[in-house]
């Protein structure tokens, strides 16, 4: 299949990257980090989580995060809203889109969420007709599309299954999650054709985890079956919980070089984005976990002691 022409990069760095921060990042920082990842060109940008403080202290200031975004014309912020509480307070802040989330592994459904995958689709649903009576858009994350911690490989039965669920709720794109980063591109192949059987393929999204490193490898198979709107996060904020010392989410950075490189439009300015994932990594004291932004950089560095 001809790859697609231009992809919609759905970045999550403020919320999935930043959710597991030991250290309180102040809200200002948060704020800056998405305003400068708008101003780099990113169409959406995932903001912050309406979570209960004691579950994931680090998205305490939701409200106020949302409430003092300076909203860039064309973007979008998303927020996560796992149940109808969550979602009142995000209509409130001023969400205009919001995300809810279920599993493809009953055995993680019960340990992350304490309820069966049907049970949490029948939580999703008062959120998902809350959403549709306010004209808020509504996306769905599904968990473990490739694999579990728990129960190892899932069927892509199961996804299609959850998928075709979320979609029917509303969900007008439904995002594939390879949580542990254990998928491979031919199994990230199978899955996606098993689920766009039953859900359209432009409906679909991408979300892979690069602890494996095979993040990209599974987003060029993604591209191949026609998905052309892929999750990332700015210098790979965000390890695996279920991995100690593992890389969890891809960096935007190394997306954006690829698909640059194959010669598909995304309207993220690279060089900005770069800046970005320097800046926030410095923030949180840490090396850039990007290996295109860190090698842009030093590029960078080079020319310039060379001027």
């Amino acid at each position: 299949m001809k790859l697609p022409q231009r992809v919609r990069i759905v970045e999550v760095g403020p919320r999935d990257g930043l959710q597991n921060e030991k250290g309180e990042v102040p809200t200002r920082i948060k704020l800056e980090l998405i305003e400068r990842l708008a101003d780099a060109g990113l169409p959406a940008v995932e903001a912050t989580a309406f979570v209960s403080p004691k579950w994931i202290p680090q998205m305490a200031d939701h409200t106020e995060v949302l409430e003092r975004i300076r909203r860039k014309p064309g973007v979008s912020y998303p927020v996560l809203t796992p149940n109808l509480k969550g979602f009142e307070a995000a209509r409130a802040a001023g969400a205009a889109e919001v995300a809810i989330f279920g599993a493809a592994s009953e055995a993680f459904s019960h340990k992350n969420i304490n309820c069966s995958i049907a049970e949490s689709l029948e939580r999703f649903r008062p959120v998902a007709e809350a959403a549709r009576a306010a004209n808020i858009r509504l996306r769905g994350y599904i968990s473990c599309v490739l694999g579990c911690p728990y129960e190892g490989e899932v069927a892509p039965a199961k996804v299609a299954e959850v998928a075709v669920a979320l979609s029917d709720m509303g969900c007008y794109e439904v995002s594939l999650g390879d949580t542990i980063g254990v998928g491979t591109p031919e199994q990230t192949k199978a899955m996606i054709e098993a689920v766009a059987k039953r859900v359209p393929i432009e409906r679909l999204a991408g979300h892979y985890h690069d602890t494996y490193g095979q993040a990209l490898a599974n987003i060029y198979a993604s591209l191949e079956a026609g998905v052309a709107t892929f999750d990332a996060s700015v210098a790979g904020l965000g390890g695996c919980p279920y991995a100690a010392g593992a890389s969890g989410n891809v960096a935007t950075e190394d997306v954006v070089y690829m698909l640059q490189g194959l010669g598909i439009e995304t309207g993220v300015d690279l060089e900005r984005l770069v800046e970005v994932g320097r800046w926030i990594s410095g923030v949180l004291g840490r090396e850039p976990g990007s290996k295109a932004g860190k090698a842009l950089s030093a590029k960078k560095a080079a020319t310039a002691r060379a001027a």
